[in-house]
């Protein structure tokens, strides 16, 4: 049996097939979320590579800030809850997830079978969110997926102190003119979003095991300086990008199985 998620988020749609709830089987990513033809486009692709269509699949749930928008899902459930799932079919042991999208922040605290027991989002301003480094690697003229890499060159990361991301923008084009290295800048760019991060998840209650999810858990520095902020490891999975696609197929899966049990 296919299951399929799809995660329709502010700036990329995901998507995900599970077999029988326990094996991934293909994902596809496409830039352009809600709003946009980037939902289709990740569907199409993954048809296309996986010699799949629509009707192979048992179930399909959406997801994400653009869930109550699509119209090719049987159903919807939030993105707390999907990120929940795919963290913990990941890492069953998980207790805390955070998750930080281009959009908000948020933190999804994990009871030890899995439920979840308290969450906190940020989704009033920008930094603190892929938004802020996609403005600020915009300023530098470099890619946001090279941010992590330039950090690591950084044995003195620059204070970014404002917490606003238009301040935040004028105070890193003021270094850049006073001549701070860009490792630097860079560095203390990641080390902002992780700081502010941290904040957040301090409130909600850290428990082991942690994992960070979304597009930002990519980034080698924001994860380090993270761990460093909360004294804590996190774990990361290459998927990490996918875990609200394959949290949807999961869910899928769960009411697919029940039907098929009587249990619906």
């Amino acid at each position: 049996m296919y299951t399929l998620g799809i995660d329709i988020g502010s700036t990329t749609s995901k998507c995900a097939i599970l077999k029988d709830g326990t094996e991934l089987v293909a994902t596809s990513l496409q830039r352009g979320g809600l709003g946009t033809g980037g939902p289709e486009e990740a569907l199409s692709r993954l048809w296309r590579e996986r010699g799949l269509s629509r009707e192979d699949m048992e179930r399909v749930i959406a997801t994400g800030y653009g869930r109550n928008k699509f119209r090719g899902a049987d159903g919807e459930v939030s993105e707390l809850t999907c990120h929940a799932l795919g963290g913990r079919f990941i890492f069953p042991d998980l207790r805390t997830v955070i998750d930080i999208g281009g959009q908000d922040a948020k933190i999804i605290s994990l009871t030890a079978d899995g439920r979840m027991s308290n969450f906190i989002m940020n989704d009033k301003c920008a930094a603190g969110t892929g938004r802020f480094l996609e403005v600020m690697a915009n300023i530098l003229c470099l890619d946001i997926n090279d941010l992590g890499p330039i950090a690591a060159k950084s044995d003195k990361p620059a204070p970014i102190s404002s917490t606003c991301t238009v301040f935040a923008e004028s105070e890193v084009i003021s270094q850049m003119a006073n001549g701070v290295e860009q490792a630097d800048l860079v560095a203390g760019i990641c080390q902002s979003v992780a700081t502010r991060v941290a904040a957040l998840a301090r409130r909600a209650g850290i428990t082991q095991r942690v994992c960070m999810s979304g597009g930002v858990a990519r980034n080698e520095a924001v994860r380090r300086y993270m761990a460093e902020a909360l004294n804590t490891e996190i774990s990361f999975d290459p998927r990490a990008q996918y875990f609200g696609a394959i949290g949807a197929a999961l869910y899928a899966w769960r009411q697919a199985d029940q039907v098929y049990s009587g249990n619906f």
